[in-house]
């Protein structure tokens, strides 16, 4: 039986970092203060935030409230992604497979790369036309 008790887990994604709080609830998702629909303004993005919740069959029954900042809307809603997972398996030891199996808890590592000197971005060389 999971823990009434309110549980913390914090996600990162790019440059984002989502602090999430989670309680026994209805299903309300707050990101800063704001309901989920109005801040991700994306379906796809909503659908990313609820899919831990979707995997476990646990739609409706925890409120999430979430502070994020740095990055885009796609990095803070992986973030939020990442922290509803985290906090998740603090409640409740026996969802970590479930979330691990799906790939919840591992956090992307995926970052934009520096650019070089020498080229116009990262890779990308400048324009060269020999005449």
């Amino acid at each position: 039986m999971p823990n009434t008790a309110v549980s913390y887990g914090t996600g990162r994604r790019k440059c984002a970092i989502a602090r999430v709080w989670l309680e026994p609830g209805d299903g309300k998702i707050t990101i800063n203060d704001t309901g989920h629909e109005d801040y991700l303004c994306r379906p796809v993005l909503e659908i990313l935030v609820k899919s831990p919740f979707t995997q476990l069959e646990l739609e409706g029954r925890y409120n999430v409230k979430a502070k994020v900042k740095g990055g885009g809307k796609t990095g803070q809603a992986g973030a939020v992604r990442l922290g509803i997972a985290r906090a998740l398996v603090e409640l409740d030891e026996g969802l970590r497979p479930a979330l691990r199996a799906e790939g919840f808890l591992t956090r992307d590592a995926r970052v934009k790369e520096r650019k070089k000197y020498g080229r116009k971005k990262a890779r990308r060389g400048f324009q060269f036309v020999k005449r």
